[in-house]
């Protein structure tokens, strides 16, 4: 299993970066070059979400992107360390808050239909998105 990790000062023009070495290493893995444009749509808005999770909380620490080849499949996991309020707790009443909400909401559905595996888990240290792609077999030819 071999695993890249990538690290970046949550600022804007740093997402391009993330996801243009998120495609380079999922295409290196074996991805499929015709899910590659997916690849970097995904981890662009996963990072654009965390990047703004971290500056609307003020938050100085860097965005962290893993890049993780298994036998058989590719997984990017973009970390926040934004606290997320959890639903019917403290901070989960109406508010400003509801428009930063409905755009997080959008982003996890654009998300959702670039990717078919998805996994979301948010908590008051910050949260995570992992995606997930099948590895493409590599092709032999006949002797």
């Amino acid at each position: 299993m071999a695993t890249v990790e990538l690290r970046f000062s949550a600022l804007p023009e740093h997402v391009r970066t993330a996801r243009l070495v998120a495609a380079a290493v999922a295409r290196r893995a074996g991805v499929d070059e015709a899910v590659l444009d997916e690849v970097r749509l995904a981890v662009g808005e996963a990072c654009t979400r965390a990047v703004g999770l971290h500056q609307n909380g003020g938050i100085p620490a860097p965005v962290k992107v893993l890049l993780i080849e298994e036998e058989k499949q590719f997984s990017i996991e973009v970390g926040d360390e934004a606290p997320h309020a959890v639903p019917g707790g403290p901070g989960d009443g109406p508010g400003d808050a509801d428009v930063e909400i409905e755009e997080d909401e959008m982003g996890l559905a654009v998300i959702s239909g670039l990717v078919d595996d998805v996994e979301v888990s948010a908590g008051e240290n910050g949260g995570s998105i992992r995606m997930r792609w099948p590895l493409t077999p590599p092709v032999t030819l006949p002797a």
